[in-house]
This record gives structure tokens, sequence and C-alpha cells, in this order.
């Protein structure tokens, strides 16, 4: 039976895709040593420089997310076409994560996921949590691809993020403005 210790760190894992910072471990009163303890006997696999994951936690669509933003730092969102791949909108998938943080990121090892780090710090309300994982807004994200995805594939996303209740009208029409399209969306009800 774990101990009250290892139960604090699979409930962290649990609500972060199976990941545990050193940060979120201390928080909860557990040392550098116990987890170094844990990675010797095999029950914690450390993914970077203070990033752990427990194996016993399943891997989900979302685990790679979550380990792209927890790798860059505490401060890092997920942004661009990996916002809107999470939900499955406008045909996105991305070959690279994109994270965004508004510090400078520098570290020795190779990210565990491909990544591209966009230092840029984001207004706090286009900032949200989808599935637990800190993310840019779809709005944000939607903006964000101008560049990326083609534009009938950005309308038809933006269209189904409405329908799913993950844009406001508001936002639905900022979104359709900043591609270019000046019409009011149309609202239903």
């Amino acid at each position: 039976m774990p101990g009250a210790t290892w139960r604090q760190l699979y409930d962290i894992a649990l609500d972060h895709h199976g990941f545990v910072t050193t940060t979120a471990a201390r928080a909860v009163g557990v040392d550098g040593a116990y987890l170094r303890q844990m990675t010797q006997r095999g029950t914690l696999e450390q993914v970077a420089y203070g990033l752990y994951r427990v194996p016993e936690v399943p891997v989900t669509e979302q685990t790679p997310y979550m380990e792209a933003v927890l790798w860059t730092g505490p401060d890092a969102a997920l942004s661009h076409d990996a916002v809107l791949a999470l939900h499955g909108l406008a045909s996105a998938n991305p070959s690279v994560i994109r994270v965004v943080t508004p510090r400078r990121v520098r570290r020795r090892q190779r990210p565990p996921v491909p990544l591209r780090v966009i230092k840029r710090t984001i207004p706090a309300d286009q900032l949200t949590h989808y599935f637990a994982i800190p993310s840019t807004t779809v709005a944000r994200a939607l903006m964000d691809c101008r560049d990326l995805i083609m534009r009938s594939r950005l309308v038809e996303g933006a269209e189904q993020a409405r329908g799913e209740g993950l844009l406001r009208d508001a936002e639905l029409d900022a979104v359709f403005d900043a591609l270019g399209l000046h019409e009011p969306a149309h609202h239903d009800g």
C-alpha cells in the first residue's frame, strides 16, 4: 500500500496528465530526495530537469501538450495550431507543438516532444486552461494561425468552435475580422 506522500504525488500526476514538477511536489511538502528515490525505484520517470512522469497514469492524446507546456516552464501556455489540434479544429495537425512564454527559455536538454517556444507575453484575458493544460484561448489561437493554416480551414474551425461553445459571438466576430472577413457572424438565437 503506497504511503501518503506517494498518494499526494499520484494525485498531482492525475490532474496533470501523468506529470509532476519539482515545484508542485515541493508545494505538498515532497523534496527532491524523495523524487530521486522514486525515480531509482522506477515509480517515477524523469522526463527533464524538474519534470517527472508517473508511468501508471495512462498516456492520452493530451499528454504531449501538457508535457510541452510543463517542459517550457511555469508561465508557458499552449498556443497556435496546437490549441486547435487539442480541440480537433481547422484540421490542425502541427508538426511541432507551439508554446508561448513571456520568459526566455534556456535548456541544455532537448525537448521531449517536437516543440517551438515563442517568447511573447499574452494578455491574461487570452489565457485559459483546456483539459487542465494552460493554453491561449481558441479565439487567440485561430488569429495566431493566420499565416499557418488556410483561411477557409480557420473559418470552418471558428464556426465549429462556436458550435461547441469554445467561442462567444463577440470572439467569433473578432476572429472573422482578423481573418479579413468583415461581415458579422450570423448567430442563432
